[in-house]
């Protein structure tokens, strides 16, 4: 079934295009623990999304739930501190709104971060990982109805996840500030709970690099309208059965907030080459 979001999230994206302060040239979604960013820049005007009509409460620690208008080098920044999962009960429709705030307030292009857990044996908790390629044959077919495409055939069409002009600007950011970017395949799991040993090995088999529970909506929804979408994941763990080590959502943000400095500055040289 076809849902019209600018029917759904009207009231919504009028009042943000009443009271912001400008259109953004650049959005960003912070995952989680990686919120911090928004501390570095020229915070102009901030929106809680609690107070915002139709907008879902974030419940996830280290989601702040808060929609930032700021600058950085002249640059006009969207930065949605926290973001709404599936597996909080939410609707794709409500998944992928910062993708669609962007999209309706006139920003073209977005980057997506997110925590993740490692796959790649070769990976370690603290390691960045730019994504060039994702699963989400599931998502895809589920996304069809939602943004009005008659058939996966045709959403394949046109489907530009990675932008390879955005990777190629964030490999050489990544040179620039001498910072370590691995590259893989991010798949895609609804969650709520982390994978099991026997579903890692099975990713792991079919070419899957990092394991997340976020992004892959906002990404091909944002493709789907014509944006220039990519995505960072910060290694926080490894996969359940690479290690000993039970796996916690607390490890997930102390490791994200061990690297914030690296991840920072990555994404400040991004925003300067954009």
């Amino acid at each position: 079934m076809h849902i019209d979001l600018s029917f759904k999230y009207k009231d919504l994206i009028d009042h943000l295009n009443n009271e912001k302060p400008f259109e953004p040239d650049f959005a960003l979604v912070l995952g989680s623990g990686l919120g911090g960013f928004a501390n570095n820049l020229n915070v102009i005007k901030s929106f809680p999304t609690k107070g915002l009509p139709g907008y879902p409460e974030s419940t996830v620690e280290g989601h702040s739930g808060i929609i930032h208008f700021a600058e950085y080098e002249k640059k006009k920044l969207l930065l949605f501190q926290g973001r709404i999962h599936f597996y909080e009960g939410y609707k794709l429709s409500e998944c992928v709104l910062p993708s669609f705030i962007a999209y309706k307030l006139n920003c073209r292009k977005i980057l997506l971060t997110n925590a993740a857990g490692g796959i790649n044996r070769n990976f370690k908790p603290g390691d960045l990982m730019l994504a060039d390629s994702f699963n989400g044959i599931e998502i895809k077919k589920e996304l069809t109805g939602l943004i009005g495409i008659s058939s996966e055939k045709m959403l394949n069409e046109f489907l530009n996840f990675p932008s390879s002009e955005m990777n190629e600007i964030i490999r050489k950011s990544a040179v620039e500030e001498m910072t370590d970017l691995k590259e893989g395949v991010y798949w895609y799991s609804k969650g709520p709970s982390y994978e099991t040993p026997a579903e890692i090995e099975m990713m792991y088999s079919f070419g899957g690099d990092a394991v997340g529970m976020s992004t892959v909506p906002e990404a091909v929804f944002a493709a789907s309208v014509g944006m220039e979408a990519a995505s960072i994941s910060c290694i926080t763990n490894y996969a359940a059965g690479i290690s000993d080590q039970k796996l916690s959502h607390n490890e997930v943000t102390e490791t994200a907030a061990r690297v914030e400095d690296k991840f920072s500055r990555l994404v400040r040289r991004i925003i300067i080459s954009l």
